[in-house]
């Protein structure tokens, strides 16, 4: 059976299911009897399209295959031997090594582009065109005018479009946002956050100088924004969310080091940011610091935040395994004490694009917020070339 007819078949079963007369097992209980439970409506079936194979699409398939009624309908790479393993792995069937090709094709529903950051905006722009529901990996484009050009292009075609800010997924980060915006802290006066990563420093996800899949994000020429670009977006996302307020000024420090002999391993030049500290202002007036490396020995995925106001301060902090929230409120404030604070889970980002999707309703972060993060990361840029000067957003 061809993906056509097989998502023919779906709808049609589905319709069937929806007009058919019910069953004895449908049918009203007789009179005294308790009432049989209604069965649950069957998801509306989405039809995705992953672009891009390489070490995060493993991420995008598996998640979003766990989701009932997703049908992972076709990849794409421009390296064949590459796309048909991918495909094996998942059970993808069909396979295109363009984006003109897929949508020649056309019959999927959404995308998740998971290409290298410099690509994001030449392969994302003809999806939008053809009004197809996109999810985009962080950051959003290279720059900022390619991000407002794809959040123009998504608004203008009405789909719904997402950045994949993964710690959006984080429950202690939510409920933290939460708690701010209940006015739990008071005003919000400092802030402070750090992403630190090791991957430099140890083994632990592969020897980084041997393997493509790191070696890219230290070359510019490979589009890689460096660590800023890399992990710095999520920073700055989680603490400016967690704030409820965005930046107003930046300033920025950026340091590439040795880590090569000539800084060149193969035709990967390693010329992109290893560390990035940014200073900014809020429009809240909130002032902070952010971090971020891929050289904090000892840490290897590590988030934390720390954000203070008049009446309270609060703590989240996370990495792969654990996330925590730790607040001192109330009382707790006026004796110096913090305490954990329940945290309730959340959906994914695959789950609420999907959710987004089905209900036709917008979701966040979307490509505006990729585009206005976008802008303050090219900002820090433009500081750290002008030896730490403060740059109004």
């Amino acid at each position: 059976m061809s993906d056509k007819e097989a998502e023919a078949a779906t709808q049609a079963a589905a319709h069937a299911t929806a007009e058919a007369p019910p069953s004895s097992e449908q049918a009203p209980a007789a009179e005294g009897a308790p009432a049989a439970p209604a069965r649950p409506a069957t998801p509306r079936p989405i039809r995705l399209l992953i672009l891009g194979t390489g070490g995060m699409a493993k991420h995008h398939a598996e998640h979003f295959g766990a989701i009932e009624g997703v049908h992972l309908a076709a990849g794409i790479d421009v390296s064949a031997e590459r796309l048909d393993a991918f495909r094996a792995a998942h059970g993808i069937p069909r396979g295109f090594a363009s984006v003109q090709e897929a949508l020649a094709w056309g019959e999927f529903d959404a995308v998740t582009n998971v290409t290298p950051d410099a690509v994001h905006h030449a392969t994302t722009l003809p999806f939008l065109a053809a009004a197809k529901h996109v999810l985009c990996e962080k950051p959003l484009a290279a720059n900022y005018p390619h991000a407002k050009e794809m959040a123009d292009a998504a608004a203008l075609a009405g789909v719904v479009n997402m950045v994949n800010l993964t710690y959006r997924n984080v429950p202690a980060l939510v409920e933290a946002a939460r708690l701010v915006a209940d006015g739990a802290i008071g005003e919000v006066r400092h802030f402070e956050a750090s992403y630190l990563q090791s991957w430099l420093t140890q083994p632990a996800w592969g020897e980084w100088s041997t393997s493509p899949t790191w070696l890219w994000r230290l070359s510019k020429g490979h589009g890689s924004m460096g660590v800023l670009g890399d992990v710095g977006v999520h920073i700055l996302d989680f603490a400016t969310f967690a704030a409820g307020s965005a930046p107003t000024h930046v300033s920025a420090r950026l340091a590439t080091f040795p880590k090569a002999p000539g800084d060149q391993i193969g035709e990967y030049k390693l010329d992109a940011n290893d560390s990035a500290v940014m200073h900014l202002r809020l429009a809240n007036g909130a002032v902070g610091v952010l971090h971020a490396t891929r050289f904090a020995s000892g840490h290897l995925n590590d988030l934390t935040l720390k954000i203070f106001g008049t009446t309270g301060g609060l703590e989240v902090r996370g990495n792969n395994e654990v996330s925590i929230l730790r607040g001192s409120l109330g009382e707790d404030m006026l004796k110096g004490q913090w305490r954990d604070l329940p945290a309730p889970p959340v959906q994914t980002n695959y789950q609420r694009f999907v959710a987004a999707i089905r209900g036709g309703t917008p979701v966040l972060p979307d490509f505006a917020r990729g585009a206005a993060l976008q802008r303050v990361l090219d900002l820090a840029v433009a500081s750290d070339e002008a030896q730490c000067q403060d740059m109004a957003v």
